[in-house]
């Protein structure tokens, strides 16, 4: 009798520990349900972001499928803004009929370069610099409250010593499909990745 009921509290014993290894093993294993639910909802694309325009209206990056997109942080009392802006509206000229867009961002974060409302920022940029292309919601595109566009941006092209941008103007290259493809330095003028959209365009 005795011998039985040892048996028995053997077989208890071991129901439980192989109950706590596998809900152990479901909890914490790198392909249970809760982690492949969360691969399946990280963003694969651009077309996942919604942001806001220079008016505080949600603007849907969806809108921008099957285009070239070339997406800069922009600031408007920097050393790159004149010529950066100058190549840019070169380049939108030249492309847009073609399906390129550029986004800009403005960012305040360095050196404090683009210190004004949206109204000014956006006053600025069309008068003064004679951009047609589109504006958008002054952002952070570093630290806690970088925007998850930014951070999808920076997860998919490193830059060099670290993933954080740099300065104004570094530029992020996109394809039809919302694929990063590319990252640009600040100092990377816009016509010297004319190529890079030339082929991006002529792409499929």
């Amino acid at each position: 009798m005795g011998t039985n009921l040892l048996k028995n509290s053997n077989w208890v014993s071991l129901f439980f520990l192989l109950l706590a290894f596998l809900l152990c093993f479901y909890t914490y294993h790198p392909f249970s349900s809760k982690t492949i639910m969360a691969a399946q909802d990280a963003p694969k694309s651009i077309y996942d972001f919604s942001v806001k325009d220079i008016s505080g209206n949600d603007v849907s990056l969806s809108e921008y499928s099957g285009k070239v997109v070339l997406i800069v942080n922009v600031a408007s009392k920097c050393g790159l803004t004149q010529s950066n802006y100058k190549e840019f509206n070169v380049l939108y000229e030249k492309y847009k009929n073609q399906g390129l867009e550029i986004l800009a961002f403005p960012c305040n974060q360095f050196a404090g370069q683009e210190p004004g409302s949206n109204e000014e920022i956006q006053d600025v940029v069309c008068t003064m610099f004679k951009a047609e292309f589109p504006i958008f919601d002054k952002v952070e595109v570093n630290g806690k409250n970088t925007v998850p566009l930014y951070k999808f941006l920076k997860s998919e092209k490193g830059g060099y010593f670290g993933d954080a941008i740099k300065w104004n103007f570094t530029k992020f290259l996109v394809d039809k499909e919302g694929k990063v493809v590319e990252r640009y330095a600040p100092t990377t003028s816009p016509l010297k990745i004319e190529k890079d959209i030339q082929n991006l365009l002529g792409s499929s």
